[in-house]
């Protein structure tokens, strides 16, 4: 299997504080990789990293888009790594409320469509033509994700889990190669939780879409991930299989305790 992303040697200091020390990670086609560790683990500053919330302070992050020119990507700001083929959820929901589940999921295409401010004034064959496809397109994704039926109701009067969802299917709708959740499952009780398991093993054979979690929820992690990555303290401590991060003496003793067998 190709690499479409490879983080190399990657560190972030906050002043004097090193919240990421020279962390290690690749994610190849067709792959789900977790990114787990205890809170202040560093998890998210990686994140950020990859996607252009941070600058990193060392380190490269390189992505290898299917059938185009490698790319290092540290530094470039986070609109413009999604047009390379990587989009992104967040642990903190960031829906527009107001809007309507349609709507929500319209603007994830708005990077690849090209209408400018003049076609969206004039309104010509072309912009309508776009206008037609970023619809039905966003729709497909609605029945993807199981909301298709609440297509015109606003965000905000959605249940928590179906939020959840949402957010998946708009960081969708960007058409990328490499799909990366943060948290997905945060918040969520038990039935929602197996319906996001069994939605994310289903965006993966579908679509053959990569995918790169942090993620608490142990189980989840364990039942759906192809390889595991460990951090504690900004530091890598363990890589494997889920069976190998399972039986790792280290791991279980630092954070996972029984909770890894479960």
């Amino acid at each position: 299997m190709s690499v479409l992303l490879e983080v190399k040697g990657l560190t972030m200091d906050f002043g004097g504080l090193r919240a990421v020390d020279s962390v290690g990670l690749e994610v190849r086609q067709g792959e789900i990789v977790a990114l787990i560790g205890p809170n202040g683990a560093g998890k998210t500053t990686f994140f950020n990293c990859v996607t252009g919330i941070y600058t990193p302070t060392g380190g490269d992050v390189l992505v290898h888009p299917p059938g185009k020119k490698t790319r290092r990507i540290n530094g470039l700001k986070p609109n413009v790594i999604t047009t390379t083929g990587m989009a992104r959820t967040f642990q903190n929901i960031r829906l527009f409320p107001n809007m309507t589940v349609l709507e929500n999921v319209m603007i994830g295409r708005h990077c690849r469509t090209t209408t400018n401010i003049i076609g969206a004034v004039l309104r010509g064959k072309r912009t309508r033509a776009q206008e037609r496809e970023t619809i039905e397109k966003s729709y497909r994704l609605l029945e993807k994700v199981g909301l298709a039926e609440l297509a015109g109701e606003f965000a905000n009067n959605l249940p928590y889990g179906a939020q959840r969802r949402l957010e998946i299917a708009r960081a969708m709708a960007t058409d990328p190669f490499l799909l990366l959740l943060d948290e997905p499952a945060a918040g969520m009780n038990p039935q929602e939780t197996h319906e996001l398991d069994a939605l994310i093993v289903r965006i993966r054979n579908e679509g053959n879409m990569s995918i790169l979690l942090i993620e608490h929820d142990m189980k989840l992690v364990m039942n759906i991930s192809d390889r595991i990555y460990v951090m504690e303290y900004g530091k890598e401590i363990a890589k494997g299989t889920p069976q190998e991060i399972r039986n790792n003496p280290k791991v279980i003793e630092a954070y996972l305790g029984e909770e890894v067998h479960a």
